[in-house]
């Protein structure tokens, strides 16, 4: 009895007191190799099952040695030895086991709370003989600690994506991804940080709410706590949406924010926000329109703005003939386009009505023929015809670009002047030309404009 009970101690005692000092080395060295693979790699219940199998092999094995007639030579003395080593090595082997067991339980608390925490607090209190007592026990610890440092990791990137950081989000999903698949039991604490990150949804900036709501949206639904994030994106995407393309059109980013009203509108049609948004589709059409007319009329081609060859619409502007006068934008030909009257002229295209494309001035039907001197001529005179003033021109709706006129405005004027100024060539008086515009006053040049803007 003496042997087998000190052999219980997985320490050889009962083959020390046998006198089998190479059994007690050996039964020594193979208990110990035990402890550190259960303290180190392979904390599974099979060892610890292995180690019970060890446990009684050799308290069997003392027994049976003991039973052959070997005996002890204190029996008393080492019968007393025997047992007190082996309730020592029971006794902490059973404390560990049950101080393990209170660890356990309190970190299972701190997990069904969420609090990742007082769990990691639990767990320092752990040490080597823990994790020898209890190894399986130990090692379902280490997975609160490795899914804590995830989940830590985890709400570290969600801060970050709050800015639409969505490479964080992303990171951070796969993070919460790992603890749900990988290290079951620790739901609470994983839907305890995703829900600190979706409590905080919307953020101040709209567009960093919607950089974070579509990807949320691309996460779908697994039946996890994956789904509450999923869940959220139609109660907060829509009016970040909305705000987010106010945002861009006050940065005058027009084309950007017309994809964020048209998002809403596709994704949420039924949505209370679809009219705002619709409103806001045609402001920033509207805008990019106004855009482009402004780049053609400032970009040259020839003597001519690249409107009057290439005219592109602006939907925005007031349709012609719903005002008098049709406000004008007036383009060549500013001898006689920049003497009409202030009231005609548009300052920008954004209220403009018409833009007018004048050509080169040509000459008109004739007003009257007189005679001048002339001192080369045989007769001492020569005919004079004054003709109207004749400019082509186009003229161009702004809110649909269509070409309304295409006509030749004629101006007329004073003719048949008492002395008539022309030029000559070096010192030789040829005498005056044979065709000649009339003198037009700006009533005369008013006239021969007011029908393109007072139709």
């Amino acid at each position: 009895m003496a042997v087998a009970v000190g052999n219980g101690s997985l320490l050889g005692v009962g083959y020390w007191l046998l006198g089998r000092r190479a059994f007690a080395v050996v039964a020594a060295l193979v208990t110990l190799t035990f402890a550190i693979l259960l303290a180190t790699a392979v904390r599974e219940l099979w060892l610890e099952i292995v180690v019970v199998v060890w446990w009684v092999a050799v308290i069997a094995h003392g027994w049976i040695l003991a039973s052959r007639g070997e005996r002890p030579t204190q029996p008393r003395r080492q019968r007393l030895v025997a047992i007190g080593v082996t309730a020592v090595v029971l006794l902490l082997v059973g404390g560990m086991r049950f101080d393990a067991a209170r660890i356990d339980d309190a970190v299972a608390d701190a997990r069904n709370a969420g609090n990742c925490t007082t769990a990691l607090d639990a767990l320092d209190a752990r040490t080597v003989g823990h994790r020898i007592a209890d190894a399986p026990l130990t090692a379902k610890g280490d997975d609160t600690v490795r899914a804590c440092d995830l989940l830590h990791q985890a709400n570290a990137k969600l801060d970050r994506a709050l800015d639409g950081d969505t490479v964080a989000l992303r990171s951070a999903v796969d993070n919460l991804h790992a603890v749900l698949d990988d290290l079951p039991g620790h739901e609470v604490m994983a839907e305890k940080v995703l829900g600190r990150f979706l409590d905080r949804l919307p953020t101040d900036d709209a567009c960093d709410t919607t950089e974070i709501t579509d990807w949320l949206s691309r996460i779908g639904h697994d039946k996890s706590i994956l789904d509450r994030a999923a869940d959220i994106v139609p109660k907060v995407a829509p009016l970040a949406i909305v705000e987010c393309g106010d945002q861009l059109m006050s940065a005058s980013d027009f084309t950007l924010a017309r994809e964020h009203y048209q998002q809403l509108l596709d994704r949420y049609p039924d949505d209370d926000l679809a009219p705002r948004a619709q409103e806001g589709v045609t402001k920033a059409t509207q805008a990019i329109e106004l855009a482009n007319v402004r780049q053609l009329l400032s970009t040259t081609v020839g003597t001519s703005p690249a409107y009057c060859t290439r005219p592109a619409p602006y939907s925005g502007a007031t349709p012609y003939g719903a005002t008098r006068p049709n406000r004008a934008l007036f383009y060549g030909n500013d001898e006689y386009t920049s003497r009409l009257p202030a009231e005609w002229k548009a300052t920008d295209a954004a209220d403009a009505v018409i833009i007018v494309c004048a050509g080169a001035t040509e000459y008109g039907p004739a007003v009257e023929t007189c005679p001048y001197e002339a001192p080369l001529s045989p007769f001492g005179y020569t005919d004079v015809t004054f003709k109207k003033i004749s400019i082509p021109v186009r003229v161009f709706e702004v809110k649909t670009a269509r070409v309304i006129v295409d006509v030749r405005v004629e101006i007329g004027g004073a003719s048949c002047p008492a002395f008539l100024e022309y030029r000559t060539i070096g010192t030789v008086d040829l005498g005056p030309p044979s065709e000649v515009y009339v003198t037009p006053s700006d009533p005369d040049v008013h006239a021969g404009f007011t029908s393109l803007v007072n139709p």
